[in-house]
């Protein structure tokens, strides 16, 4: 009988050291663990959870936690992002929307004139151009950041596609009386997606057209260097702050707030995404008041896709 006593005391013991340890070395940590989690999944992407101290004989855990806290960050920025991306949004879209309804309830007025009837009217065609660009952006922005759009890289002319898209501005920069400057290399042919580098062009002369005052100049040189076909595009316009500079590429940053009514701030940040999945770089040079050279260099071996 006493040995078995002896042995149901051992057992007791032996099972109250197991279950002490199980809650110190097991259920504590899991406890803290599963409640940051819960946290995080309720939307506060904030939380933290607070790691084990190397005394603690439960720092083993600190791995799995560092990862959840990492976790937790990056939704952090991306909610950010979202937020922010949703009120530039509505900011953008309510200003367009703003002037259409104005103008269109002038329309109404019986004893306008024919002359201010055709100004509210294309007053109301420009806002609406804005909007569909601003709709346009985002989907195509939105389809690449998503990796919805796959580049196609095929054989092409370079220097005939710049040509194309530095006329398709033509009636502007005629408008604006700016002095053309060309040197473009003939046949130079790359592999890329054309359709995709066709935006990037188009982007960067019509911000180079939009921020070049009249009688300026635009530029556009296409030449091999290092087996790269480097593009630049350069303006005599107001040029860029260190500050816009560091944020150039942010979607709806616009730098330059008196021209902000014919951009929607998408443009550039369009271009950097297109770069970045093509292979290509881009680089700007800029001095406030002198003026803007957009480079960008596409390898010409055909590897970029």
């Amino acid at each position: 009988d006493l040995s078995f006593g002896n042995v149901l005391l051992l057992t007791l013991l032996f099972w109250l050291i197991d279950t002490l340890r199980m809650h110190f070395f097991q259920d504590r940590p899991v406890k803290r663990i599963t409640q940051g989690l819960s946290r995080i999944t309720k939307g506060d992407f904030k939380a933290r959870i607070e790691p084990f101290s190397a005394i603690s004989g439960m720092a083993e855990y600190n791995e799995i936690i560092s990862q959840i806290n990492k976790m937790a960050g990056e939704l952090e920025s991306v909610e950010t992002l979202r937020t922010d991306f949703v009120s530039n949004v509505s900011h953008e879209m309510k200003t367009p929307l703003a002037v259409m309804q104005n103008y269109a309830e002038l329309l109404q007025y019986p004893d306008i004139s024919d002359k201010e009837r055709m100004e509210y009217a294309a007053s109301i065609a420009e806002a609406s151009r804005r909007l569909t660009s601003l709709i346009t952006n985002i989907l195509k922005l939105n389809k690449l950041e998503n990796q919805q759009i796959y580049p196609e890289a095929k054989p092409f002319d370079l220097s005939e596609q710049l040509c194309e898209c530095l006329l398709d501005f033509e009636s502007e920069w005629e408008r604006k009386e700016l002095q053309i400057e060309t040197d473009l290399e003939d046949g130079l042919t790359v592999c890329a997606d054309a359709e995709l580098m066709s935006l990037v062009w188009h982007n960067l002369i019509s911000n180079a057209v939009k921020f070049t005052e009249e009688g300026g100049t635009l530029g556009i040189s296409l030449h091999e260097e290092d087996g790269c076909a480097v593009v630049s595009v350069h303006d005599t316009g107001c040029g860029i702050d260190s500050e816009t500079g560091r944020h150039i590429f942010d979607k709806f940053y616009q730098g330059d707030t008196s021209h902000a009514a014919k951009g929607n701030g998408l443009g550039l940040a369009l271009v950097k995404r297109i770069i970045d999945i093509t292979g290509a770089e881009i680089s700007v040079q800029s001095e406030l008041g002198k003026g803007s050279t957009f480079t960008v260099r596409i390898p010409t071996g055909g590897d970029a896709s």
